[in-house]
């Protein structure tokens, strides 16, 4: 608990205004459903879901950003009401990736960064950098995947394919990434990031779409962050 209360007292100023704003959208969003029903493409109860994972997700990213650990209490609840929504509207493969990857992988990690503490932040974990080689290894395993899970969807079925299958393939890197602690994560959700904005603006929702485009900016700051824990207090990389 202690160690929470210190992951929100070192959220910035900006971040807090983030954090409000996305407040006021998710949740006028969600009262304008209950009030006018047309006024949504949702379905009201579908936007008390987008409620509860915009104020997590959004959390659950500020945090990550810092590398603290309290991160992944927000992330488990964002990936199964997330999780909900995509299967509403059929978007399969992302809730393939949000159901069979991110909650286990999320909860795998949560005992992983655990096990390596900041010294002198204890709350957060260390940060550790690719090589050149595993940079190269990466981009293979995302071209090639997302073709392939381009196929399968096709066949499936579902709405906008080739922008599912990159998420698909561009978030288990990063996630993976992210579980093994390494910087070079932000490289690549800066990437999906910009792919989901692509559809939620294809199917528009001001919800997502908000919290998405949070999560670009918080993106570039957690690169920042994470590279400078990795410069000024691991540079055995370990």
């Amino acid at each position: 608990m202690d160690n929470l209360k210190k992951s929100f007292k070192s959220l910035k100023w900006y971040e807090w205004i983030m954090i409000v704003i996305m407040v006021v959208i998710a949740g006028y969003t969600m009262i304008s459903s209950f009030i006018n029903p047309d006024s949504s493409s949702n379905p009201s109860w579908l936007t008390v879901i987008n409620f509860i994972s915009a104020i997590c997700g959004i959390i659950c990213i500020f945090f990550c950003a810092k590398a603290s650990i309290s991160n992944y209490i927000f992330g488990i609840v964002n990936t199964i009401v997330y999780i909900i929504y995509l299967a509403y509207w059929k978007i399969y493969g992302t809730m393939c990736l949000e159901l069979l990857v991110y909650l286990p992988v999320n909860i795998i990690s949560w005992g992983l960064w655990a096990k390596h503490r900041d010294e002198k932040e204890p709350e957060k974990t260390k940060s550790k950098r690719m090589y050149i080689y595993q940079n190269l290894i990466c981009i293979v395993i995302v071209c090639v995947s997302a073709f392939l899970y381009h196929l399968i969807l096709e066949k499936v079925g579902g709405n906008v394919v080739w922008l599912d299958a990159f998420t698909v393939s561009i978030g288990l890197v990063a996630t993976f990434l992210q579980m093994l602690r390494y910087r070079e994560q932000y490289a690549w959700w800066n990437i999906t990031n910009v792919v989901a904005i692509a559809m939620y603006i294809q199917h528009f929702d001001p919800v997502y779409l908000t919290k998405k485009s949070i999560y670009m900016i918080m993106s570039i700051i957690g690169f920042i962050n994470w590279w400078k824990l990795n410069k000024e207090r691991n540079m055995k990389n370990e």
